[in-house]
């Protein structure tokens, strides 16, 4: 059989991929946004927009057994993107990579109109950035600030016409966001409406400073522009926005943002992580890095409850059993309403052969993880058992 081959003008495949996503965006928020696992779902009035809005929302894992803030990610496209980023955020702060972060997902009702900074003929409702950037600030954050407990760090990303708006929310209205992810953007539209504002408005200082990380993939019609705000984002504001801009020629459109949401976390948090040899001084060493993030950041960030815990196993591992236990009754008073740092504590109680103590923090750590409905419960429970049997 002959294949047929299409050529189209890739400015008018993209359009025509911005309509039909818009379309499919609508029936998804009506209909399956219902059964979405792993997060909240609320709608919020807006007066702005003068329409409902359907919200995604995912907490970090350790949100209801802590009481600090965390940041937040405002995620565009919602439907589509929520899971994929959910799971970039999740893995990156169990793995010491990155706080754990709320994540926001706005769906869409009218993309080509809320993404759109000006009007363009060939798209007729489009040109609504300014009102869908007011329901953003105005009321969308305050609801969210209001009903979970975030930090004043703020992480905005968006694809392709997604990322247009990325791009018109830094210039226009820097206030707002702290970080940005933008993901094949399109900034060659209205005739590279975003690029000649940035030349005409991009500051060159900022109250606090800013993450910048931009990706596209093998969208050749592209580069011309996205290689000059790059250029223009360094030169300009080089010392108030840390910026990155990565060619992916191995992908396409479809595919930027999967990889885009998990690298550009981790860029925005590049010195989250702990430094070579830091985790080796201990745990006042590991506190110190984390003041130190705390500055750059702008909010308070506490050492993290799995590498206080990593840190005790380390001990327990060499042999240094009070170590172990010093560490990890650190952090059962830092994280009390963890299951899971009492288990630890009753482990290393365990090998020193406190029984008794063992059987107190092994039953803790079961009532924790039963009420709190956790898969670890049973885990627990035969830790429970297994002592009092040899008690």
């Amino acid at each position: 059989m002959k294949t047929l081959k299409i050529q189209l003008n890739l400015t008018e495949a993209i359009l025509t991929f911005i309509l039909i996503i818009s379309f499919s965006a609508q029936l998804f928020a009506k209909t399956e946004t219902e059964i979405i696992a792993g997060g909240e779902r609320f709608t919020i009035h807006s007066k702005a927009l003068n329409e409902d809005r359907v919200i995604l929302i995912s907490l970090p894992d350790n949100y209801d057994n802590s009481e600090f803030d965390f940041p937040v990610l405002f995620v565009l496209d919602g439907e589509t993107h929520f899971r994929h980023v959910s799971g970039a955020t999740d893995y990156l702060a169990r793995n010491g990579l990155a706080p754990g972060i709320i994540v926001v997902a706005v769906t869409n009702v009218d993309r080509n109109r809320d993404l759109s900074p000006v009007h363009v003929d060939n798209i007729p409702t489009s040109g609504g950035a300014e009102k869908f950037h007011k329901f953003l600030k105005k009321e969308l954050l305050p609801k969210i600030k209001k009903k979970y407990r975030t930090s004043d760090y703020n992480i905005l990303m968006g694809h392709s016409f997604g990322g247009t708006f990325v791009g018109y929310s830094l210039i226009e209205h820097p206030d707002v966001f702290d970080a940005y992810i933008a993901v094949s953007p399109y900034l060659q539209y209205a005739d590279n409406y975003i690029l000649k504002e940035a030349k005409a408005n991009l500051k060159e200082k900022y109250d606090n400073p800013k993450s910048f990380y931009m990706t596209v993939g093998d969208e050749i019609e592209y580069f011309s522009v996205l290689d000059d705000f790059s250029d223009l984002l360094k030169a300009r504001s080089d010392k108030g926005i840390s910026s990155k801009y990565v060619q992916m020629p191995k992908d396409n459109h479809a595919t930027t943002p999967y990889l885009s949401a998990f690298n550009g976390l981790r860029f925005t948090f590049s010195d989250w992580g702990l430094p070579d040899g830091t985790f080796q001084k201990g745990l006042q060493a590991i506190d110190e890095h984390y003041a130190t993030v705390s500055k750059k950041y702008n909010y308070e960030v506490e050492t993290p409850e799995n590498t206080i815990n990593n840190l005790g196993y380390a001990y327990l591992g060499a042999g240094r059993i009070p170590k172990a236990i010093e560490v990890f009754k650190e952090n059962v008073k830092r994280f009390p309403k963890s299951a899971n740092v009492y288990d630890s504590l009753g482990e290393a109680y365990e090998n020193n052969n406190q029984n008794d103590l063992a059987m107190n923090n092994y039953k803790m750590a079961y009532d924790l993880a039963a009420e709190q409905n956790l898969g670890t419960a049973s885990l627990f429970k035969n830790n429970l058992e297994r002592v009092s049997k040899a008690n």
